[in-house]
């Protein structure tokens, strides 16, 4: 794909490398990602990966040249770690999104914390590396995870935008409607999208028009 990366594609304006730490971004929950300027977009996808979608998801992200991140749940990365290779074999930055998408706040602390151990298990025995990024499931942070979090290094995405994908019956122009109102009131930022969203990955090619069309600029997140 980099050999077709013109001037007519989305691209990858920069990456931003981040350190391992436990930090926490996005303007949702926290503060705003550091040296992000104007109209720069993170893409992020979650709840992946799911063969029926994220493959589309795949090939319209290298189609514009477009690097990402995807927050995996770990039950379909335990299931499709091939798939989850292959978005990490992309390019694209892969973090965490707990083991099952629970509503966190409802469960006991020790659940919670078994819940994060079998999502760094599984996220190890797949991809062969240390985790270093976790969004919540729902973005519904608890005291308890927060702090195993922190303690393990490992940086909270929250995120600044998104077009409520996860809605049924929606069009590529519902979506991009959605995605770049709220992007006009947070100026850019990390955007939340689903791979496992068939519409969503049915509409990307779209959305990524729309993003240029706008003036957006992509930046992809790494650790080191």
């Amino acid at each position: 794909a980099a050999m077709h990366c013109g001037p007519e594609v989305l691209g990858t304006s920069r990456t931003l490398t981040l350190k391992r730490e436990g930090a926490a971004w996005g303007t949702a929950q926290h503060a705003a990602l550091p040296t992000l300027a104007s109209q720069e977009v993170v893409l992020t996808f979650d709840d992946g990966p799911r063969p029926e979608s994220t493959p589309l998801v795949l090939k319209a992200l290298a189609d514009q040249c477009v690097q990402a991140s995807f927050f995996m749940n770990g039950e379909p990365l335990r299931q499709h770690a091939a798939l989850a290779r292959q978005v990490r074999d992309a390019g694209h930055s892969v973090g965490m999104h707990g083991y099952r998408h629970e509503h966190f706040s409802q469960l006991p602390p020790a659940a919670q914390t078994a819940d994060l151990d079998a999502m760094v298990a599984t996220y190890r025995a797949a991809l062969g590396a240390e985790p270093a990024a976790y969004r919540f499931p729902f973005l519904e942070e608890t005291p308890t995870l927060l702090g195993a979090l922190k303690e393990r290094g490992i940086t909270v995405m929250s995120i600044d935008a998104g077009a409520e994908d996860w809605l049924p019956d929606q069009t590529p122009q519902m979506l991009a409607d959605k995605l770049l109102g709220q992007l006009a009131k947070s100026g850019g930022g990390i955007i939340l999208l689903h791979d496992a969203q068939d519409q969503t990955a049915r509409a990307l090619p779209f959305l990524l028009q729309a993003l240029k069309s706008k003036g957006y600029r992509v930046v992809h997140l790494n650790w080191n």
